[in-house]
C-alpha cells in the first residue's frame, strides 16, 4: 500500500429542505386552511478515527465530500426527513488543519504572497474518536407555521439554510511507541526487519527508505510499535528531503532510538546532526527520551567500536549499546532499556496531565 500522509479535502455539509406550500382539502371542510409542513434538516459532516488505517491514500482519489440535503416538507403538517450525516473516516493520528489563506500586501516580487498560518481544527488519537464538524443546515418553515390572526391562508415558505464548507487539510501523524531515526543508510530498515515482521527495503545506500514503517516488536512478552523514520538530513528541521514531514511523526512517540553507523565517515558527527535537527524542529522532540546505538558492529573490531562509543559518550551520551541489526548481536540488551523508558514516560505523562487537545466548534 502506497503511504500518504496529507491531503487536501473539500467537504459540504448539506441544505436543509424547503418547507411545504400546501392547504387542507377536504369533501366537508369549507375553509381548509395551510398544512405544510417544515423541510429537514441537512446532514452534518463528521469525521471519526477508525482502526486498520495508516495512510492517507483514499483521499488522494476522493477529495470532495457531501452530506445530503433535507428532504422537503409536505402537505398534511409532515416533516421532510433530515439528511444522512457523512462519516469520513481517518487513521488514528490525523490531524485536521485549516487551508491558510494568502496574506494581502505580502507579495514579493515575483508577486508570491505570504500565507497564513494553518490552524490545529481536531487532533484524533484514539479510536472511536468523532468530531461532528460541519453542521447541516435547517429546514425551511412551512406555510403553516406563517399563518396568523392576520393572514389566514399564507403562501410563503422557507427554501431552507445552506450548509457549511470549507477545504482543509488532513495531515497524519503516526502514533508509535518508539521513533527509529538517524542518517540515512544507518541500518534501520535492517534493524525493524531484525525486531519485527515488517519487511522494510534494505539496500546498501542512502534513502532506500523513502516512507514511514510502522511494526509491532515483541520483547519479554510485552508488545510496542516501532516506527521506522525515513532517514534524517542537515536541514531537514527546514524541509530539506521533506524531513520536517517525517518529524512530524516522531512528535508522538515516547522514546526516540537512534541509530549511528559505526562504519560512516564520521558517526560522530552524524549524531550531532540528527540531534541538532531534533533541536531545530522542536515540538519537544530534543527533550524526549533517547536511547542511542551504535550500529553495525559486526563490520568493525570491538576496540574500534568501543572507541567510538567513547567519543559519543563525550557527546553527553550516558549510555551507548553496540548492536548489529543484521546478526542481531546486542539487539536484545537495547530493547530491555527501552521497556523502562516507554513505562517511565508514561508515568509522566499522567503525573502531566491532559492538556486537552484542539477540538473543531462547528459554527
Amino acid at each position: 500500500m502506497h503511504f500518504l500522509d496529507q491531503a487536501k479535502i473539500y467537504i459540504k455539509s448539506g441544505w436543509g429542505g424547503p418547507g411545504a406550500v400546501s392547504f387542507r382539502r377536504e369533501k366537508y371542510v369549507e375553509y381548509g386552511g395551510p398544512d405544510g409542513g417544515n423541510g429537514g434538516k441537512g446532514g452534518d459532516i463528521i469525521f471519526e478515527a477508525v482502526a486498520g488505517l495508516n495512510t492517507l491514500i483514499d483521499f488522494r482519489y476522493t477529495q470532495h465530500f457531501k452530506a445530503q440535503r433535507g428532504q422537503p416538507g409536505m402537505g398534511k403538517n409532515r416533516y421532510g426527513a433530515g439528511g444522512e450525516d457523512l462519516v469520513v473516516k481517518v487513521p488514528v493520528g490525523t490531524q485536521i488543519l485549516s487551508d491558510p489563506q494568502p496574506i494581502e500586501g505580502t507579495e514579493d516580487e515575483d508577486g508570491y504572497p505570504d500565507y497564513e498560518d494553518q490552524e490545529v481544527l481536531a487532533d484524533f488519537t484514539e479510536v472511536g474518536q468523532r468530531v461532528s464538524f460541519l453542521r447541516g443546515g435547517d429546514g425551511g418553515r412551512g406555510n403553516l407555521s406563517y399563518k396568523t390572526s392576520t393572514n389566514r391562508a399564507p403562501r410563503q415558505h422557507g427554501t431552507g439554510w445552506p450548509g457549511q464548507e470549507m477545504w482543509v487539510w488532513l495531515r497524519l501523524k503516526l502514533l508509535a511507541d518508539v521513533g527509529l531515526v538517524g542518517m540515512p543508510n544507518a541500518g534501520k530498515s535492517t534493524f525493524i526487519n531484525q525486531v519485527t515482521n515488517t519487511k522494510a527495503k534494505v539496500g546498501a545506500y542512502a534513502f532506500t527508505t523513502t516512507k514511514p514503517q510502522l511494526g509491532v516488536v515483541l520483547h519479554r512478552d510485552r508488545e510496542f510499535v516501532l516506527a521506522d523514520i525515513p532517514g534524517l538530513i542537515a536541514g531537514a528541521a527546514e524541509g530539506a528531503g521533506i524531513g520536517d514531514r517525517f518529524l512530524g511523526h516522531i512528535e508522538r512517540c515516547r522514546v526516540l532510538l537512534h541509530l549511528v553507523d559505526a562504519t560512516g565517515d564520521d558517526p560522530v558527527e552524524a549524531f550531532r546532526i540528527v540531534t541538532d535537527e531534533l533541536a531545530a524542529y522542536g515540538e519537544g522532540l530534543d527533550e524526549k527520551p533517547q536511547i542511542v546505538a551504535l550500529n553495525k558492529g559486526d563490520l568493525l573490531g570491538e576496540e574500534l567500536m568501543e572507541d567510538i562509543a567513547e567519543q559519543l559518550r563525550a557527546e553527553g551520551v550516558e549510555d551507548v549499546f553496540i548492536i548489529s541489526g543484521a546478526t542481531g548481536e546486542g539487539v536484545g540488551a537495547l530493547l530491555d532499556a527501552v521497556l523502562p523508558m516507554m513505562d517511565q514516560d508514561a508515568e509522566d505523562e499522567e503525573d502531566d496531565g491532559d492538556a486537552g487537545e484542539a477540538v473543531w466548534s462547528p459554527i
